[in-house]
């Protein structure tokens, strides 16, 4: 399966930008975490926010919370948090919920998108704050270690709506929330909180539980991307072996994996490519599907 991960680094090579290719090189060749850290700076604004398409369906340059998130993604995932860099977005944050009057939280966009391409289901329900993407944020930042007034503000908003709201009712708030869960220093309420999260998969929409679901969704390895995954333990060996054997049979003769929605260009659609080509091979990986072999 060695020919599995050696097509993937070529799509990367030939296809990706430089973040994911950066990324790669700190996750399977031993490069500097320090080096995607310099490959964020380029999308850091002067108001401490990211933007320029970090989060590739739309292609606004304004700071924009959805791509602070993936900003964070990225430093977490190369274990290389930035104090300076991660403070200035939070101050960003912090403004972004002090005008959205909402307790703490964070929308995902605001109006300025409509000024640039985008995806079509980028729309006016992504202006609305809650805990996608606010969740997230603040899990990431306590993964990151990495302290700041608004993360309090942001976690207590979140306790309120798990304690009060319904449970999530689609995959992507589910994902958010379950980020926060895994990280957040409240062990106990965390974990009990998520197995009541998990009565209730079956009734989240875009939460694809069957290996054979076709359509848009996230499945049980995006939530569970190792074997080691916190929330592993909330899906059956049947549907994560279903899912691994369809994530192999997935990839693309150029070496890629696709993706199952329409970005506003050619450009967006090779850029989130290269974000699932990597997410396909960190997690072929981990679980030992493939070998990190070249």
């Amino acid at each position: 399966m060695n020919d599995v991960f050696a097509a993937g680094d070529r799509f990367l090579i030939s296809q990706a930008r430089l973040l994911e290719r950066r990324l790669f090189a700190t996750l399977f060749l031993g490069q500097p975490g320090a080096h995607v850290v310099d490959a964020l700076r380029g999308y850091q604004n002067d108001d401490g926010g990211f933007g320029h398409g970090l989060e590739p369906d739309k292609r606004c340059p304004a700071s924009l919370p959805i791509d602070v998130e993936i900003a964070f993604q990225a430093m977490a995932l190369a274990s290389a948090p930035d104090n300076d860099v991660i403070t200035r977005a939070c101050d960003f944050l912090a403004a972004a919920a002090a005008n959205a009057d909402a307790g703490g939280a964070v929308p995902l966009a605001f109006p300025v998108i409509e000024q640039f391409p985008r995806a079509a289901h980028w729309t006016d329900w992504t202006y609305a704050p809650g805990l996608n993407p606010t969740a997230g944020l603040a899990g990431l930042l306590y993964k990151l270690g990495i302290d700041h007034p608004w993360r309090a503000h942001a976690t207590e908003y979140c306790w309120q709506q798990l304690a009060a709201g319904d449970p999530p009712g689609d995959a992507h708030t589910l994902s958010e929330v379950l980020i926060f869960l895994e990280h957040v220093p409240d062990r106990d309420r965390a974990d009990l909180q998520a197995r009541a999260l998990a009565a209730h998969f079956a009734d989240v929409s875009m939460l694809l539980l069957d290996p054979d679901a076709d359509g848009y969704g996230l499945t049980p390895l995006q939530l569970a991307p190792e074997p080691g995954s916190r929330w592993r333990s909330l899906f059956t060996d049947a549907q994560i072996d279903g899912h691994l054997d369809r994530l192999v049979k997935s990839q693309q003769d150029d070496g890629g994996w696709p993706i199952s929605w329409e970005p506003p260009s050619q450009a967006a659609t090779l850029e989130w490519r290269g974000i699932v080509t990597l997410q396909a091979l960190r997690t072929l990986t981990a679980y030992g599907r493939i070998s990190a072999g070249l």
